[in-house]
């Protein structure tokens, strides 16, 4: 395929974008200010293969048709059937923002940390994973979190965005009752770890992400079951059950299987479901 000759709409993701021609981070970035962080490697590796058009538009409170109009130059094609949305509506109040009283909301403002050039995902999930039932996560950032919103929606939290004057964005993440953080998942050791672990005997790959900073494992193991071939298993040497990580295998249709050896050493095997 000749460089720049993808066709795209609404639902192309950014990361195929970049993937197609490199030059298109620029285009991008050109679109809106809100944009100017997809030139962190890491923050980019992290939201673009997330990230649509459509999802990108919103946060940079732009429409599609703003990203097919600077990206046709480069030779992208634009699909027959790529329509833009129509600007974002208010969503109505859900149950629980009326409910929540301050004293059981945690604020988090991440703008100095992106500001800093940093990740702030590590810092929300810790603060995520603190919440006690009934609380909220207030998230202050000058842009909407959208594929966060849809990674912690896949866990059960119910969520709510508003926009305050000067494009302030505050996303509320509520944990109730029936939010599911993999504990379940995350036995002492699954009943057929030996069983799995014979199946794949030769035909594993490992790797070993204990000692790196977050969020660096669960890309280093996206990336890593990117590449591996179907009748493969990746092993993963890690110090935790990795909680977020276990909806993108579902998503991806890999399974797992895991073993907690001891305190900080926690062995996964993932396979094609």
């Amino acid at each position: 395929m000749e460089m720049g000759k993808l066709t795209i709409d609404a639902n192309t993701k950014i990361a195929a974008l970049l993937r197609e021609n490199p030059e298109a981070l620029e285009a991008i970035v050109s679109i809106s200010p809100k944009f100017t962080k997809l030139r962190n490697p890491l923050l980019r590796k992290l939201m673009a293969s997330r990230t649509t058009i459509a999802m990108a538009s919103r946060i940079g409170g732009c429409r599609p048709e703003d990203f097919f109009a600077k990206l046709q130059p480069l030779g992208f094609r634009i699909g027959s059937d790529a329509v833009g949305e129509a600007p974002a509506q208010a969503a109505p109040m859900p149950a629980f923002m009326k409910q929540l009283k301050p004293s059981d909301v945690v604020d988090l403002d991440v703008r100095p940390i992106l500001a800093g050039g940093e990740d702030p995902f590590n810092l929300i999930l810790k603060k995520v994973g603190e919440l006690q039932a009934g609380q909220a996560l207030r998230i202050i950032n000058d842009f909407d979190p959208v594929p966060l919103v849809q990674l912690l929606g896949k866990r059960g939290f119910e969520t709510y965005g508003e926009v305050l004057q000067g494009g302030v964005f505050h996303t509320y993440f509520f944990k109730g009752g029936a939010v599911r953080m993999g504990a379940t998942e995350a036995g002492k050791r699954s009943a057929d770890w030996a069983e799995v672990l014979q199946r794949y005997e030769g035909r594993m790959k490992e790797i070993d992400v204990r000692d790196l900073e977050m969020p660096l494992p669960m890309l280093s193991i996206l990336e890593a079951l990117d590449q591996l071939p179907a009748d493969q298993a990746l092993y993963v040497n890690h110090k935790r059950i990795p909680m977020f990580l276990l909806p993108e295998l579902e998503d991806r249709r890999f399974d797992h299987r895991s073993w907690e050896v001891g305190e900080g050493d926690v062995k996964m095997l993932i396979f094609k479901a």
